[in-house]
């Protein structure tokens, strides 16, 4: 079975998360990736110990690259640097802008110099403007792109996870992805330049046009949602915490007939459309609440299900790792890393006619030399 990406060469300058996620998918897609560290490794190798004493942010955006140690202030590890470039399909890096013209690997010099390259930064702000080479980091990312300001209750609060390293990772892969089809087709390579500020910007865009067209910034709304109703957290008589979510007329119809019991709530003037049930927010919820206090879990449950109710648990982390179906669905896999074989999520690609193979973490400098070579050498060729 062949790999979607199965050679296509991939050299990264890369360290923390946003690059290195894009990276690792096009690892699991079976890309080879030469991941190029400083010598002193990418720092995020050191962020904790907590995953058989590797850090558990760097097994999970590395696994399946092979990894490099160069010094790029050294003249000869800077030649070696330039002739893995040479060698690829495909070069990524998250350095500052200013970081990547000093050492002339910014991407549309990279192309200029070799035109069948995809040439692809991720940096914070995006090249010009008065922020260009400001220090962007997740969470100063999610700060500039109002994500704060919509997400909490009374306090506002950062979304739980590196959402603008993802959000910029994954746009970066994409553009790789579209610019590796598109090179195929006619021969030419690609500058692809993005900026956490715009892709986290993107996925704010519904709440920012609500805010600018409408009647401004809203409330942040905690675990409910801001536009629809009933779309939140509510505690059933056993004391599990569900979500419940509807989000048509035709849903709170059914949840008044099949959970509430009475079905005249469904076209009572307060409740009956999304704009009524959101004004009338805090009594529909006190209804909710006050019916589930009144009923056994599980004729809750049958309710629910009865209506077609969108229910879900509120899992901690340890129930999504013991969740019935990812389980059931064989999403976990073995993963080597230098201090042992771990289990991890499987990468969500699923594409008919491949599987991906084993990977590994790589420990620092961990490499193929004759890959390395080999990729030196496809550069001379061209």
């Amino acid at each position: 079975m062949t790999a979607p990406l199965e050679g296509v060469v991939v050299v990264s300058l890369e360290q923390a998360i946003s690059a290195p996620f894009a990276t690792r998918q096009l690892a699991d897609l079976g890309a080879t990736v030469i991941k190029v560290e400083r010598p002193e490794g990418d720092f995020a190798r050191y962020y904790d110990s907590v995953v058989q004493g590797e850090s558990a942010f760097f097994v999970w955006a590395n696994r399946g690259k092979q990894s490099i140690s160069l010094d790029v202030k050294d003249p000869s590890d800077l030649a070696t640097f330039r002739a893995l470039i040479a060698g690829a399909d495909v070069f990524l890096h998250n350095l500052s802008p200013r970081a990547a013209d000093r050492l002339g690997i910014d991407a549309p010099t990279l192309l200029a110099a070799h035109p069948s390259i995809i040439a692809a930064e991720i940096s914070g702000y995006g090249h010009g403007g008065p922020r260009e080479d400001d220090k962007a980091y997740d969470l100063a990312i999610q700060a500039e792109a109002g994500v704060f300001s919509v997400t909490g209750d009374e306090q506002m609060s950062k979304v739980g996870f590196s959402v603008a390293d993802i959000c910029s990772g994954m746009y970066a892969l994409s553009s790789i992805l579209a610019a590796l089809v598109r090179r195929e087709r006619t021969g030419e390579g690609a500058a692809i330049q993005v900026s956490m500020l715009d892709s986290l910007a993107e996925w704010v865009s519904a709440p920012l046009y609500n805010a600018v067209y409408g009647p401004g910034q809203s409330l942040r709304s905690g675990r409910r949602h801001h536009a629809i109703a009933p779309y939140g957290t509510f505690q059933l008589a056993d004391g599990t915490t569900i979500l419940i979510a509807v989000q048509a007329d035709a849903e709170w119809r059914s949840m008044a007939e099949h959970l509430l019991l009475a079905p005249e709530l469904g076209t009572d003037p307060r409740y009956a459309t999304a704009a009524r049930r959101i004004a009338n927010v805090g009594e529909l919820e006190r209804l909710i609440t006050e019916c589930l206090d009144g009923i056994p879990a599980d004729v809750a449950r049958e309710r629910l299900a009865m209506g077609r109710i969108a229910t879900a648990r509120v899992n901690d982390l340890r129930g999504v790792w013991e969740h019935e179906q990812l389980r059931a669905r064989g999403r976990f896999v073995p993963v080597s890393t230098p201090s042992g074989t771990v289990e991890l999520l499987a990468t969500p690609f699923d594409i008919s006619g491949w599987t991906p193979p084993p990977a590994r973490v790589p420990a620092l400098d961990e490499h193929d030399q004759a890959t390395l070579d080999a990729i030196i050498q496809r550069g001379r060729g061209d």
